[in-house]
């Protein structure tokens, strides 16, 4: 099958590398001339892992190609996928549609015969309905269906999630579609991967309510994780008991400095302000991007209060600045708000991450970015684990406690166990851990 994606960023370009992988002709569409210069030569602009590998291979096998220009791929593919950002909206916290909308325009003049017109990008409900609207007033002849299909992938397992998906989400209201959306991802028959169909406003909710949920199952367990250390009590223990309950599930249970990222934050504000515009108001949710943006700040008084009184002049070492591991996402990430709050405060920054130190410098000013987290902690009076990245799990504390000023470890994803640190001669704080506890020590596991 031939088929077009447009726009090659995170969402776009993984999905046309898989879509292509499976065997399918693809072709990756986008207006920045340089990203796609960079791609025709082999240069992936994201770090996601084993996305190079199989963009390299489809495109040598010819089966993925990329340019800026939509005419000739559009007008020859069977299905379309709009793969846009679509940011929280300045202002008012609503998603920005406008590049779905411009594409939709586009699509409009292009378009040859009958086309399966698919929104990837996630979009609030109704949006396929004004893209059919949009479609259809630039082109009255156009002969398109327009279907929903949001994406589930977390960055750093995205080609597995593409792959093996929990289910594929469906929303048709031209039941021409069904058929070639089925051929789309007929490759996942063997992986018995679920096809959900379901009306097209439907499955534009689904996706929203799907991140809120995790949301606010984070939030959840980052509460709870500030009553165990108020009581005495252990985050990772609850969270172990309550997550052996069908129920409930262990995912997303780990206890943290906050969500960030591209979906979470966007995606929880949008889909309040399309329930407050319905007049449906979603009071957890409201309160799930409240609690958490509160959160973020607080990890830097958190910090603080384990260094002493007073941070001004004292240089603090800072593990990992994306939003998760293995991935250079910036965007939300909680390092923003811990390295703005302890800069606040007077202290300075040093920062290592394997992936994220150049998109950082985009968030964060007067940081010193270190080579590697030894360097990093070179004279500092504290480091502190943001982002749970495996080349921190096993830390040579013996080394770090000859180079640091002062020997305190602030572990904000409870990577490690209390008494295999204190060894060490390192003062220990964690999240919802009681001071004395040298329990189980599951450590945080990425979602």
């Amino acid at each position: 099958m031939r088929i077009a994606v447009v726009g090659s960023g995170y969402v776009g370009l993984v999905s046309g590398a898989c879509l292509a992988d499976f065997g399918h002709e693809v072709v990756c569409i986008d207006s920045d001339v340089r990203k796609i210069e960079a791609l025709k030569e082999g240069v992936i602009p994201i770090y996601e892992p084993g996305l190079e590998e199989i963009v390299l291979k489809n495109v040598k096998a010819g089966r993925l190609q990329f340019s800026t220009s939509l005419e000739e791929p559009v007008s020859e593919a069977e299905a379309v996928f709009i793969a846009v950002g679509t940011p929280s909206r300045r202002g008012d916290g609503h998603a920005d549609l406008s590049y779905v909308y411009d594409v939709s325009r586009q699509l409009a003049r292009v378009v040859r015969g009958f086309t399966v017109v698919i929104t990837k990008s996630t979009v609030p409900v109704g949006t396929g309905d004004e893209v059919e609207r949009i479609i259809r007033e630039a082109n009255p002849n156009a002969d398109v269906a327009v279907v929903s299909n949001p994406e589930f992938l977390r960055e750093g397992a995205a080609i597995e999630d593409f792959k093996r998906p929990d289910r594929i989400v469906i929303g048709v209201e031209d039941e021409r579609a069904r058929p070639v959306m089925t051929e789309v991802y007929r490759p996942l028959y063997l992986n018995k991967a679920p096809l959900v169909f379901t009306t097209r406003r439907t499955s534009e909710l689904i996706k929203y309510a799907a991140n809120a949920f995790l949301a606010m199952k984070i939030t959840f367990i980052n509460e709870m994780a500030d009553l165990c250390e108020a009581v005495g009590g252990n985050v990772q223990d609850v969270a172990h008991g309550i997550g052996l309950d069908g129920r409930i599930g262990g995912k997303f249970l780990h206890a943290g400095p906050g969500y960030g990222g591209s979906c979470f934050p966007k995606d929880t504000l949008a889909l309040v302000k399309t329930a407050q515009d319905y007049a449906s108001p979603l009071r957890l949710v409201e309160t799930t991007v409240a609690v958490n943006d509160q959160r973020k700040r607080a990890m830097a008084r958190k910090v603080a209060r384990a260094i002493g009184a007073d941070v001004r002049g004292k240089t603090v070492a800072l593990l990992g600045l994306t939003f998760k591991p293995n991935t250079d996402d910036m965007r939300d990430a909680p390092s923003i708000a811990i390295v703005q709050g302890l800069q606040d405060a007077g202290a300075s920054i040093r920062a290592f991450d394997p992936e994220g130190m150049t998109a950082a410098r985009d968030y964060m000013s007067d940081v010193t970015f270190a080579a590697d987290p030894y360097a990093a902690a070179e004279g500092a009076d504290a480091l502190v684990i943001v982002t749970e990245w495996d080349a921190f799990r096993a830390l040579d504390f013996r080394r770090l406690r000859g180079t640091m000023k002062s020997p305190l470890l602030v572990d904000l994803r409870n990577v490690y166990r209390r008494d295999l640190i204190e060894v060490h001669g390192f003062r220990y704080v964690s999240i919802g851990r009681p001071a004395e506890d040298i329990a189980t020590g599951l450590g945080a596991v990425a979602e």
